[in-house]
């Protein structure tokens, strides 16, 4: 999921837990930096303390409640727990934990290693080294410049200092998320560019888009599908057989950041996977297609409806709608669902081209509430 951001497991929209709040919250970068401040400071003085004043990416101090210290001899021990907020985030509650270890004659070198739980980068495209743990490059500036500060007197000392940063459970909390598909293995990222999680954070969600399409330029790839949800992707996988799950990248609502990303790394065939609702924002020409940024155009949707042979009764019904949906269900029930997908997915290529010039190919599935593609329109398509 940018910046390495990891795609967050969110809840759907029948889930009790959608109650948006706007508690904000830290990033496991932020976490990180704070565990392996205490564990630096347990080093130094013997004892790890029960809190530290942290600095965040965005230049902010924070105070980390800090738990599990431990010091043995050249080693100390610190966690911090995670918490996300009102951000219904993958990895809330994980136990970001530092182990640090004083190497004697070190020259004042801090060294950062990835433990259990965090993934290793395996694919080329994330600003990583294939290889290297995924702790991202601000993460480890703030981690490093945290630990500096902390360790001062030892490191001038002419010591150094190794921080391996480690998250139990992480494994199994990368499964919620698409690091896998992005050549992230055996544990979660370590993010965050300010330190702070915002709740429903579309820049994450954003961040995580761009570089999924920057790891699929990175494998040579020059197709992307953007669907935008599981539904449709899967669909669009079944679709399209012959093509390698990482040139599958879900956008959501974020079209201009979807397609903006795939220009620039000059993607040469565009393929969009998408619903009624969607198709109809897309053909709006919307940037970002969710319900609270713009409202849905009934008069548009009526008018495909009679253009596809609707009668006049049921297009003033869809005229006053609340959603797609009502037009896509009746027009089923008349035979008509095929129709009704072809202009609007037409509608929608016509805009997105305007919207987004460029030399490549742009194929449309439009998709049923299952997800499955009905039909598809542009380049290379059978209809």
């Amino acid at each position: 999921m940018s910046q390495g951001h990891e795609t967050r497991d969110r809840p759907t929209k029948g889930d009790a837990r959608r109650g948006r709040g706007d508690r904000t919250g830290f990033t496991t970068g932020a976490n990180a930096a704070a565990a392996a401040t205490a564990a630096t400071l347990g080093l130094i003085e013997g004892r790890v303390p029960e809190s530290v004043d942290c600095l965040l990416p965005n230049g902010q101090r924070v105070v980390f409640a800090i738990c599990q210290g431990q010091v043995a001899g050249e080693l100390a021990q610190a966690v911090s727990i995670k918490d996300a907020g009102d951000d219904p985030d993958a990895t809330q509650g994980a136990h970001l934990t530092a182990l640090v270890r004083r190497l004697p004659g070190g020259a004042g070198a801090v060294l950062l290693r990835g433990g259990a739980g965090v993934g290793v980068v395996t694919r080329p495209g994330l600003g990583l080294e294939v290889g290297s743990a995924a702790i991202n490059p601000v993460p480890r500036r703030n981690i490093a410049e945290n630990v500096r500060a902390a360790g001062a007197a030892l490191l001038a000392a002419g010591d150094g200092l190794e921080v391996t940063i480690a998250v139990p459970g992480g494994e199994a909390m990368a499964r919620k998320t698409l690091n896998a598909r992005l050549g992230i293995l055996g544990g979660i990222s370590i993010l965050g560019t300010t330190g702070i999680v915002r709740p429903y954070s579309t820049a994450a969600f954003r961040a995580a888009l761009v570089q999924a399409v920057r790891v699929a330029a990175f494998q040579g790839q020059t197709t992307v599908v953007f669907t935008t949800g599981g539904r449709t992707e899967k669909g669009a996988m079944a679709a399209l057989p012959g093509l390698a799950e990482v040139c599958f990248v879900q956008m959501g609502d974020f079209v201009k950041a979807a397609f903006t990303s795939a220009i620039k790394l000059r993607m040469r065939h565009l393929i969009v996977g998408a619903m009624v609702g969607k198709l109809t924002k897309m053909a709006q020409g919307l940037a970002v297609t969710h319900a609270w940024r713009a409202p849905l155009d009934r008069d548009l949707i009526a008018a495909v409806a009679a253009e596809v042979g609707a009668p006049p009764e049921l297009v003033a019904q869809i005229r006053v709608a609340a959603t797609a949906r009502f037009a896509a269900e009746r027009l089923e029930a008349l035979g008509l669902a095929v129709p009704l997908h072809r202009v609007l997915a037409l509608r929608a290529l016509e805009s997105l081209r305007r919207c987004y010039p460029g030399p490549y190919r742009l194929t449309l599935l439009a998709c049923d509430f299952a997800g499955q593609p009905l039909v598809s329109v542009g380049d290379d398509a059978d209809g």
